[in-house]
């Protein structure tokens, strides 16, 4: 937890600029992060129900346009 506060401390001493060029980098890193996350959990299987859900509800014509 300790690391956690100090990168706490060091984001609110960054800059307008450093920190806007921070949040782009985080926004970047942690979309990434999900991306993996999202793959992996795809590959394993755990989105079949979902995927099975929004089949049945496509062919029941349970959709609208987009």
């Amino acid at each position: 937890m300790a690391d956690v506060k100090s990168l706490e401390k060091a984001v609110e001493a960054l800059d307008p600029a450093a920190l806007a060029e921070f949040r782009r980098w985080f926004a970047e890193f942690d979309a990434a992060v999900w991306d993996r996350q999202l793959e992996a959990d795809a590959t394993a299987g755990k989105l079949d129900a979902l995927l099975s859900e929004a089949e049945e509800d496509y062919r029941n014509q349970q959709h609208r346009p987009l």
